[in-house]
């Protein structure tokens, strides 16, 4: 199982729309996949039509009360699976700050789930607190979501830094896989010069000693679609909502290279999103 944390503490950069619509594609292509919603705003949770009322039992259940994750987590379509959040999830920053080994909690709790996944997307809050270390904890991987802005690289430095710490004192097998570009516009010089100079940095640390010696930037690059911005509101995956649109066409791209399946190009032009995953999309979806 591939456990994915995906983390920036930037708001607004497509944590959430990544995770996912990745996951859906994922799920789509036969995988069995997890969504861990860790963000107290629940969108990933909206986004994949789980309405977080403080109803039904949330993620604060199995950090703050020990509840087993089999009793919280929920089928929301064929091949995919949610751990909802709510607003309740705020709280827990506070009320495990006394525990010893907080940081772990997640990672113990998953340990003794008898289900198994192929694929486990941990969605992130826009902070680095102890939701955040949990999920680096527990995590094996992390991808990260980043605009092609000057700025995000410069967040982007504490980020890395973050995952380096959590690397050395609680999580040693822990490692930057790759950064995924969102709101993309290749149109634009500055998104181009900031995606060369990531590769710059990246290729400088190969063989160093740090989680992100062989993070790659993903040759996908989500476009800047507003079907995307659309489809959470009818709690619904781009697959779902607009299956035809370029955001599912990038999303099944991104699924296709995360599979360690060769896309063609590192853009992706046509409309259409790939056969093998779209196609069994709209068949499958429910939502």
């Amino acid at each position: 199982m591939r456990r994915i944390a995906v983390i920036n503490q930037k708001g607004g950069v497509g944590k959430t729309t990544t995770t996912v619509n990745l996951a859906a594609a994922l799920a789509a292509s036969g995988k069995r996949v997890c969504v861990l919603d860790l963000d107290p705003q629940a969108h990933a949770s909206t986004h994949l039509g789980v309405e977080p009322d403080g109803t039904i039992p949330s993620l604060y259940d199995l950090l703050v009360s020990n509840k087993p994750s089999a009793e919280v987590r929920r089928k929301v379509d064929e091949n995919l699976w949610l751990l909802p959040s709510d607003i309740n999830l705020a709280a827990a920053e506070v009320e495990l700050a006394g525990i010893v080994g907080r940081e772990v909690i997640l990672r113990e709790a998953l340990a003794v789930d008898p289900e198994e996944f192929d694929f486990m997307l941990m969605d992130c809050g826009p902070s680095l607190g102890v939701l955040t270390l949990n999920a680096l904890a527990a995590a094996d991987e992390v991808f990260i979501p980043l605009q092609p802005h000057f700025l995000a690289l410069h967040g982007l430095s504490k980020l890395l830094e973050t995952t380096g710490l959590v690397a050395r004192r609680i999580n040693p097998a822990l490692k930057v896989s790759g950064v995924v570009f969102c709101l993309y516009d290749g149109t634009t010089k500055l998104a181009q010069e900031v995606v060369n100079d990531l590769k710059s940095f990246l290729e400088k640390s190969r063989g160093a000693n740090v989680p992100w010696a062989n993070a790659k930037v993903f040759d996908t690059k989500v476009r800047r679609n507003i079907k995307l911005a659309e489809c959470p509101s009818f709690g619904k995956s781009i697959f779902g909502y607009a299956p035809k649109s370029t955001g599912a066409a990038d999303y099944a791209a991104l699924a296709e290279e995360v599979l360690g399946v060769s896309v063609i190009g590192p853009m992706r032009v046509q409309v259409d999103a790939p056969e093998t995953i779209v196609n069994r999309v709209s068949e499958t979806t429910s939502v």
